[in-house]
């Protein structure tokens, strides 16, 4: 190679070899962050994928390596539509750094379609193995709050998931998007034998929030209840410790 051969490098092969420097998780900061203000000038998708690929690991101290994705997020944010399909392809492929990628994502499309990508991926994500759980997590946790006609189908297939946590969070959010579509899941999950008490806990709070009621499973259901818990006549989950509706009877 040639002493002037660096300077004819494409803007795709400039990324790559910015990109090895930016993955440097020891040694001089400033090198990370040199490549990273680089990285920053370049308006290709493989600089993109590059800045993305800062949010796969950390580093020390904890402030530096908040403040260097902090830099990332910004940049990434201001790149508008040319970034989508490269972070949408990052959140797909990559089990690190969705939640920062997630953020970014928010800043380049309007909330609708954001929502749509999320619970889209959901429904594939429930059918993929996936070594960690923090993916799923962080997609469910994104929709718990937000108002999307396809919330409820996409949380419901990880009642089956193998690991707690995400059942727990499937849970969190079909309480705050009741349907009668995952009730019956709902209950199997409560009296199913291999539930985790806390998984069972959160399945109370679910039918309880949702206001779903226990048609069907009535007597499996009493017979796992204790105070504060009970069902009232139309077979509703109850606290002792709420007000009853002049109208309903305990």
């Amino acid at each position: 190679m040639g002493l002037f051969d660096i300077f004819s490098r494409s803007p795709a092969q400039k990324a790559e070899k910015l990109k090895t420097k930016l993955s440097q998780k020891y040694g001089d900061p400033s090198i990370r962050q040199a490549a990273i203000d680089a990285l920053g000038a370049l308006y290709v998708p493989e600089a993109t994928e590059a800045l993305l690929s800062r949010f796969t690991f950390s580093v020390e101290p904890q402030t530096r390596d908040t403040e260097e994705k902090e830099t990332v997020f910004e940049i990434l944010s201001e790149r508008g539509e040319a970034a989508v399909e490269t972070t949408q392809a990052f959140l797909k492929r990559y089990e690190n750094g969705t939640s920062w990628a997630l953020r970014v994502l928010e800043n380049l499309l309007p909330e609708e379609q954001t929502l749509a990508f999320v619970c889209e991926f959901l429904q594939k994500l429930s059918r993929t193995y996936t070594r960690s759980s923090e993916k799923k997590r962080v997609f469910l946790q994104y929709v718990v709050d937000k108002q999307h006609p396809a919330i409820p189908s996409a949380a419901l297939p990880f009642l089956e998931d193998m690991t707690d946590d995400v059942k727990i969070n499937a849970l969190l959010v079909l309480a705050k998007h009741p349907s009668e579509e995952a009730r019956v899941p709902i209950l199997e999950l409560l009296l199913a034998p291999s539930t985790a008490k806390r998984v069972q806990m959160q399945a109370l709070e679910t039918l309880h929030a949702s206001g779903l009621p226990v048609q069907g499973f009535r007597e499996k259901v009493e017979a796992l209840l204790s105070p504060p818990w009970y069902l009232n006549r139309a077979g509703v989950l109850r606290r002792l410790d709420e007000s009853i509706h002049p109208n309903e009877d305990k």
